[in-house]
């Protein structure tokens, strides 16, 4: 698999096996001052069992967190558009060959409905979700612009959809340009996993038996213009150590090559899905513990890349993953091309199990409790502050200002339109306290915008 170094890799974990306190202070002292660590230095924080020293890593993670990212966690839904598929991924419910499943390509107009169920909850950002195969008279590429076409006209009163990103099979470089056009966010694509044998084992048949074409993807999206990607493992699949320098392996080279590294990192664990036998018994399940260090290690190791945590996992673990480096999360997801629609008996079928099934007023419930600021902003994409200049931002930890800023005032406008009665009060009083903490010039800045909230503008932001 291009890029993906395997006897490095192996040589790396191997080496570092046992290593001793004193070296993993420095390499923590290094995180600590943001400074992204070298694959040796994040194979020895994988390495570390000793409760004791595992908690300073925890402790670390959360400190680099809050100084690039604040205490805003952004908000957002996947809206699955089609559980068609070519493939025949071992642990997807989504294969070619699962006949236990009702299959669904959404029409346009459906797509239209779908997005304005999602803003009717107060939604404002949207992963679109695109099973790899095109609905019988249409391509891929014309299917997904025609979508995201659809979805941005959706409207309920004053409220659109902010920004889409996508999730959808490897394009040619031509079709990224087209796929950039249509005014996307952020390109994501996971290579599953980052161990070659492993990878044509899980799998066999379709377009994605190709591992080089997958990880190739990025690059293309890259050519094409689209400076924002995101990549992620299926944690699962094989050693959870190897799979997360798997993922700085591709770092490295996104760097290298185009001086930008991923926007974001997914971290999914294989959850059951229905037809998917191997998705029930995991072949390298990973802990909840091992868990948790990965998404510290990933958050010192890459310390200006978000982290992604979908509803696969279940409230008190996206709960407790917020304080390790998760900057992002889903929220109140559904999986089935066209399940969010009420009372709709003949659901398509989901592509896995659902760990948190709470309410997104659930959620921002939770994350006010919790002392973060529930977010829907699409600023940067607005203000075009992607690929290289958002990185610019988020290496010293200054685009956390602005961050914090359009997260109160997203959540101002969530509070006034579609919050319970509990919530909203918990939230306002979580506005006036940070608030209160802002200098002169942003108080005067926030105190401008809230007015123009209270007044009925929406979607205005710094």
């Amino acid at each position: 698999m291009k890029y993906i170094d395997e006897e490095k890799i192996n040589n790396l974990l191997a080496d570092t096996a046992k290593i001793d306190s004193r070296k993993l202070d420095i390499i923590l002292k290094k995180a600590k001052s943001f400074q992204r660590l070298t694959l040796g230095e994040s194979a020895a924080l994988l390495s570390v069992n000793d409760p004791e020293y595992t908690q300073k890593i925890f402790e670390a993670a959360s400190f680099v967190k809050d100084a690039i990212y604040g205490r805003r966690v952004v908000l957002f839904a996947p809206l699955y558009i089609s559980n068609l598929c070519v493939n025949t991924c071992l642990y997807c419910a989504f294969k070619s060959d699962n006949l236990l499943i009702k299959r669904k390509a959404l029409t346009i107009p459906e797509i239209k409905e779908q997005a304005r169920w999602l803003l009717r909850r107060g939604h404002k950002r949207i992963l679109m979700v695109c099973g790899e195969e095109a609905p019988s008279g249409k391509s891929n590429i014309d299917y997904y612009t025609e979508a995201i076409k659809v979805i941005y006209e959706a409207e309920v009163g004053k409220h659109k959809i902010k920004r889409i990103n996508v999730n959808c099979a490897p394009l040619s470089i031509d079709e990224f340009k087209q796929l950039k056009a249509s005014g996307i966010g952020t390109y994501q694509i996971f290579q599953e996993t980052y161990h070659e044998q492993t990878y044509h084992r899980m799998h066999p048949k379709g377009p994605k038996s190709d591992p080089d074409n997958r990880i190739d993807a990025v690059d293309r999206a890259f050519t094409a213009g689209i400076d924002d990607i995101g990549i992620g493992a299926l944690f699962g699949l094989f050693d959870y150590r190897f799979e997360s320098l798997g993922l700085l392996c591709h770092v490295e080279h996104m760097e290298e090559k185009f001086k930008v590294g991923p926007h974001t990192i997914s971290v999914p664990r294989i959850e059951p899905a229905e037809g998917a036998e191997l998705s029930l018994r995991p072949p390298y399940k990973i802990s909840d513990d091992e868990f948790k260090k990965v998404v510290a290690v990933l958050r010192l190791s890459v310390p200006y890349t978000g982290i992604i945590m979908s509803t696969r996992e279940n409230a008190l673990m996206r709960d407790a993953l917020l304080s390790l480096g998760v900057s992002q999360i889903s929220a109140e997801s559904n999986t089935s091309p066209g399940g969010y629609s009420a009372g709709d008996q003949e659901q398509a079928g989901g592509q896995f199990s659902l760990g948190d099934q709470r309410s997104l007023d659930e959620i921002v419930g939770a994350l006010i409790a919790h002392d973060y600021i529930p977010s829907f902003c699409a600023a940067c994409y607005r203000m075009e502050r992607t690929g290289e200049k958002f990185m610019q931002l988020a290496k010293p930890g200054t685009i956390k200002g602005k961050c914090s800023l359009n997260a109160l005032v997203t959540l101002k406008e969530y509070l006034d339109d579609f919050a319970s009665v509990k919530v909203k009060q918990d939230g306002n009083k979580m506005i006036e306290r940070y608030f209160g903490k802002l200098d002169n010039v942003d108080q005067k800045m926030l105190g401008l915008l809230f007015s123009h909230v209270s007044s009925g503008v929406r979607d205005e932001y710094v």
